[in-house]
Parts: C-alpha cells; sequence; structure tokens
C-alpha cells in the first residue's frame, strides 16, 4: 500500500502508472516500447511499477518512443478532459490566433464556437472490432461511400502504415493520419469511415472526428478482439508478445475513457456478422432521420 507520507514514492508510483497507461494508449507492448527507445524491457518494467527513478534523459526517449508529450508523463493535478485539444491548437497557432484565443478565455472578445459540417459516421475501437466488414456493410445499406483511413493514409504517402512508422515514428504517423483526415474532410461527402484503434491518442485528430462525424465505438470483449485479429493473421505490435492478451487488456482499459466520448456505442459481443450489422444500423438510424430532416431529404430506407 503506498506510503502518503513519502511524496517521491507516490510521485513515481504515479509517474510509472502514466507511463504504463500512455504506452497502452498507443498500443506499444513493454517489448515494442523497449526496441523502439532502446531501454531496456527490464527498466521499462522498473519504470512501470514505480521502483525506477528515471533521469529526464531516458524518459524524454521513453516519450519520444510513444509519440507523446514529456510533460503527458509528469504526474500533477489532473486538467480539464480537453486540455490536450486546447495545447496542441496552441501549439501550431499563430500569434494572431492565441491573442484571439486570450480575448475569448478572459470575456473580452466576441463569443466564438467551432462548428463542422457533418461528414457522416465514423467507426472507432480496438482492432478486431469489426470496424471495416461492418463499415463496409453499413455503407453499401445506406448508400455512402466507404473510407478506411489507414488505406488513405497509404495511398497518399506511397507507404504502408508499418513502412510510415519505421521510417518517420508513430509521432510521423500520427501527422499523416491527420493530414488524410483533413483531406476527406475537405471532399464535404457522407462516408462511414473506418478509423485505426489508436487515433484517438491523438487529440487533435480524434477531436476532429467526434466533432466532425457521428462516431460509434464497436465493442467487443477482448478475447473476441484477440480471436479475430490472429484470424486475420495480424497481431501488430504484440506479435512476439507471450503477455499479449494482457498487454491487450491494457490497452482497452486505457482507451476505454477515450473511446467512451462516441456518440454512441454498440456491443458486439457474442453476435454474429449479420447481427452485429443489424445492430449497427439501428444504431445510426436516428442521425439519418435527423439528416434527412435536416437537408430536407428522402429518409434513407432501412
Amino acid at each position: 500500500m503506498t506510503d502518503q507520507g513519502d511524496p517521491e514514492t507516490n510521485f513515481l508510483e504515479q509517474l510509472g502508472q502514466r507511463v504504463r497507461t500512455m504506452r497502452a494508449l498507443r498500443g506499444m507492448s513493454r517489448k515494442v516500447l523497449a526496441k523502439v527507445s532502446g531501454i531496456s524491457e527490464r527498466y521499462i518494467a522498473q519504470l512501470e511499477s514505480g521502483k525506477g527513478n528515471v533521469s529526464i534523459v531516458l524518459l524524454r526517449r521513453v516519450s519520444h518512443a510513444m509519440g507523446a508529450h514529456l510533460e503527458d508523463l509528469i504526474p500533477s493535478t489532473e486538467p480539464a478532459p480537453d486540455w490536450a485539444v486546447i495545447r496542441d491548437l496552441l501549439r501550431k497557432a499563430t500569434p494572431e490566433q492565441i491573442a484571439h484565443a486570450k480575448d475569448i478565455l478572459g470575456g473580452s472578445g466576441p463569443a466564438a464556437q467551432r462548428r463542422s459540417s457533418f461528414a457522416g459516421i465514423a467507426l472507432i475501437g480496438l482492432r478486431g472490432a469489426g470496424k471495416s466488414t461492418l463499415g463496409k456493410m453499413l455503407a453499401k445499406r445506406i448508400g455512402w461511400s466507404f473510407v478506411e483511413l489507414n488505406k488513405e493514409v497509404e495511398r497518399e504517402n506511397g507507404l504502408s502504415v508499418a513502412e510510415i512508422i519505421a521510417l518517420y515514428g508513430l509521432e510521423g504517423f500520427r501527422r499523416m493520419e491527420q493530414a488524410a483526415l483533413k483531406q476527406l474532410l475537405a471532399r464535404n461527402e457522407l462516408m462511414v469511415l473506418a478509423t485505426g484503434g489508436g487515433i484517438v491518442s491523438e487529440p487533435l485528430t480524434f477531436d476532429l472526428i467526434l466533432s466532425s462525424f457521428y462516431t460509434i465505438w464497436l465493442k467487443a470483449e477482448p478475447e473476441e478482439h484477440m480471436a479475430r485479429v490472429r484470424r486475420q493473421g495480424d497481431l501488430r505490435p504484440m506479435a512476439d508478445d507471450r503477455s499479449a492478451m494482457a498487454e491487450l487488456r491494457n490497452i482497452l482499459l486505457s482507451r476505454e475513457p477515450l473511446y467512451s466520448r462516441a456518440s454512441a456505442v454498440v456491443d458486439t459481443a457474442g453476435l454474429s456478422v449479420d447481427a452485429a450489422a443489424a445492430r449497427l444500423i439501428e444504431a445510426v438510424r436516428p442521425v439519418l432521420q435527423n439528416q434527412a430532416r435536416s437537408f430536407g431529404l428522402r429518409s434513407v430506407a432501412m
């Protein structure tokens, strides 16, 4: 049990928990993080357990390997839920935009509200959730285009996702993912979008998804996720990890608070593909009817 009178012990334990949570959020096993960061797996295990008094240089290597900001790993008072989005927007803002934001936050400027056009339906969730399979079925049923964001990234850059990460790192892939999403939104056409499981780890990109799409979390039991991924012959990034199931559970646990920000949840646990598709179609019925009323369109036959 944590000694409440020892702030240094508490700090190290909280630091370890943040590293473990961020690693899971990124979908990285301990073995993969060790390989990318150049730090031993044993040392990372000590760090995550709160027993490693890590130097700032090594912690910086860990954060870079995960494509995270160093300050996100440092224990502190919990910020507002949208702080990560605000922080990243400020980093990219011009001096004029920063001044305008200060006016608004200080109550001295005109009220501003960011509005995004409705782009369609986005499916989020872990690999093996059925986003591609069910997304294609939904798109065909309602007559919209179906898009897989990862394939758009590959098409625009002429490289596979694995090659992009190998060449540019996870942070580079996230930049390309965000650019591909913006290109899709610029088309101004309704679509069913299947996203990568880790898209929730990039605050600006995930915020763009939430503000532009009716977002649905496709949820299943960890064992089902693992079984489906095995059938696909793809176990990255945990292919060589003997504790793959434990890692998968950790990833799901870390991402659940973000996945739960979706507009709706469709639980496919124990369902056949057809039954899961029927449940997904039922979940989108209200938004389709609302769009039809808003734009004077004929309701989609469901």
